[in-house]
């Protein structure tokens, strides 16, 4: 099938022929071409492809979006946001990199479908499956391929039809000639000029020819015109002084720094020059076409030069990028076990591939293998990044229909009256539920909610049937409030009877629910027992600590227990990290000498921390070894 930028051979042969039956130049015997004639040839060659503006589907140096790592939604959005903000004839790069990535990750969704089809007893050639977003992938795809194809459709059909045009613009050129009527022939000519620059593009394959035809007749005509001299004249005049501007032009482009702007500005020159003037007298015509010919040489040979030392630093470039593919080839993620671990893992990666970007852009040519070593390379890192989460998945889900069971035995047990067998089994619903993993987050927060609601709603009823006032639990609050009354007046007590005095509370039973405040003011009162001793500051806060405690573990009250072992660890975790910071900062004092008050200082601060460590995680020892 013929490339849709290239007009059909089959359909311009005849026109073929016809081109090359008028091309009467005579060539030069000399094989040997020059340089400058060299230089010049490549201008041309350069403008006839541009002229055809045919606007190819030439691929980016380098495409900086990694399909690969796009869920198929993004990967639609991709595609559609690529065609609506880009000419249809520029996209196929992208579209294919993007026809790619979808096909492979609806493949592998596909193949998840038809095993849990197959494992749930289904006939494979029964299976079937639909999905909306390949639907509008679909969709998407088959409009990009009609406008496509209409696109190139439209441009053969218009550059034949240019080529039609140019070509009888020629044949009436040439009778033009052949008939002579001087009356006439000056105003029809202009007329022939104006039709030829008013048609548009022709395939590159005939643009030259057509123009050296056209041009040769034009000459042909000045050269005969020798009965309107003052109209030749005043011709030839208008158009050295155009072309003269044009070499001027050129002359300031040799000396611009950006070779590639004065590439293309000097092909657009080249391309007036051809098109838009006519020929000068016959005596000028070597000369000025000579100066032209010279400066576009230098214009050439610059940017030859230019591309021979991008040439040079493009090895560099590809070196730096194979070092970085080789980093992400040799990425080791055996030890990934954690979520953690793999958002590690994507940083270390992420910042691979922005110094693969960062190292420079490569012309297609060079960077297609490079490209497709690196975009392996990171496939093997996702790969196994997806297999990981795959199997995390299915565990969360697990645990999620795990937690959903214990939610709905805590919510048969919620309104429950045997209280001795619902109260240990809520228990152990807890518990089990500590032991269970993380559940997908969309689920986590409402299955949380239910949990707790079922529990709270449970054990407020239990605490409130178990704390409703009767004359046992009176005679507590009473006996209570009176020994803390008497512990008031004490003002030089002993450790042991502090001790004794913590016992013999508890021994006095437990405080109804509506009566709990009581326990706030003995362990204020304890407190103040215990700063009056001469102990160590340590025990003392330790005393304090399990007093409350086993004050929270006698009423088996689990909230406040969670609680008070939520604040430890979250004590733990600020003294550790005020204990890094701090042991950062020393090591900007590393050449400082050791008596250096800064840094005995932060020294002594170190030291004030870890004793205080010490504390916190002797209680958090403590409270963990609590069976509650």
């Amino acid at each position: 099938m013929l490339d849709k930028n290239e007009v059909n051979a089959e359909d311009v042969k005849k026109s073929e022929t016809e081109v090359t039956n008028t091309v009467e130049i005579q060539e030069t015997s000399n094989n040997t071409v020059d340089e400058t004639t060299e230089a010049v040839n490549e201008i041309e060659k350069s403008v006839a492809e541009n002229a055809e503006e045919a606007n190819d589907e030439n691929k980016d140096e380098e495409n900086s979006v990694d399909y690969s790592t796009l869920s198929l939604e993004e990967l639609v959005k991709e595609l559609k946001k690529t065609l609506t903000s880009n000419a249809i004839q520029k996209v196929k790069p992208q579209v294919d990199g993007i026809k790619n990535a979808f096909n492979q990750k609806f493949g592998e969704l596909l193949a998840e479908k038809k095993a849990a089809f197959l494992e749930a007893g289904g006939n494979s050639i029964d299976f079937q499956f639909s999905s909306p977003i390949k639907s509008e992938y679909n969709k998407l795809l088959s409009e990009y391929k009609k406008q496509r194809d209409a696109y190139y459709a439209d441009l053969e059909k218009q550059l034949k039809l240019n080529l039609e045009k140019r070509l009888l613009v020629i044949e009436n050129l040439k009778n033009l000639i052949q008939e002579a009527d001087t009356a006439t022939m000056y105003k029809e000519f202009k007329s022939l000029q104006d039709d030829w620059r008013a048609i548009g593009p022709v395939s590159k394959t005939y643009y030259n020819d057509t123009w050296k035809t056209y041009h040769h007749h034009v000459e042909r005509f000045y050269d005969l015109l020798h009965l309107s001299n003052d109209f030749r004249d005043l011709d030839f005049k208008h158009n050295l002084e155009e072309k003269l501007k044009i070499i001027e032009k050129a002359e300031a482009l040799a000396e611009h720094n950006d070779v590639n702007f004065a590439f293309k500005e000097l092909q657009d020159l080249h391309k007036i020059w051809k098109e838009d003037i006519g020929p000068v007298s016959q005596e000028m015509r070597e000369e000025v076409w000579k100066r032209f010919s010279v400066v576009t040489k230098k214009i050439h040979d610059k940017r030859h030069e230019h591309f021979r030392e991008l040439r040079s630093k493009f090895q560099e470039i590809i070196d730096v990028k194979l070092a970085v593919v080789a980093e992400i080839n040799a990425f080791d993620t055996s030890g990934n076990k954690t979520h953690n671990d793999w958002q590690k893992s994507i940083k270390e990666i992420e910042a691979l591939r922005q110094k693969y970007f960062e190292a420079g852009k490569l012309p297609y040519a060079k960077s297609e293998e490079v490209w497709q070593k690196f975009k392996q390379a990171t496939k093997k890192f996702n790969t196994a990044k997806n297999v990981f989460y795959k199997q995390e998945k299915s565990e969360q889900q697990d645990n999620l229909k795990k937690k959903i069971a214990l939610i709905e035995l805590a919510e048969s047990l919620k309104e429950s009256d045997d209280w001795e067998s619902a109260t240990n089994t809520m228990k152990k619903v807890q518990a089990d539920w500590k032991k269970i993993g993380h559940v997908p987050r969309k689920f986590s927060d409402d299955i949380w909610k239910r949990f707790k609601n079922a529990c709270n709603h449970y054990f407020d009823r239990y605490h409130q049937q178990k704390n409703s006032l009767n004359k046992e639990q009176q005679v507590v609050v009473d006996k209570k409030k009176e020994y803390l009354d008497s512990l008031k007046e004490l003002k030089t007590p002993t450790k042991e009877f502090v001790l004794g005095a913590i016992d013999k509370w508890r021994e006095l039973g437990s405080l109804p629910r509506n009566a709990r405040h009581l326990e706030g003011k003995f362990n204020k009162q304890i407190d103040r027992l215990l700063e009056g001793l001469s102990l160590d500051k340590n025990e003392v806060a330790m005393l304090k600590f399990t007093n409350v405690v086993d004050g929270l573990y006698a009423e088996n009250d689990v909230r406040k227990l969670d609680s008070e072992q939520m604040f430890v660890r979250k004590k733990i975790d600020e003294i550790v990290r005020e204990i890094q910071q701090l042991e950062n900062n020393l090591g900007f004092f590393s050449n400082a000498k050791a008596d250096n008050p800064l840094v005995l200082n932060v020294k002594k601060q170190v030291a004030k921390f870890k004793e205080d460590l010490s504390i916190w995680k002797e209680k958090l020892s403590y409270i963990k070894k609590l069976d509650y």
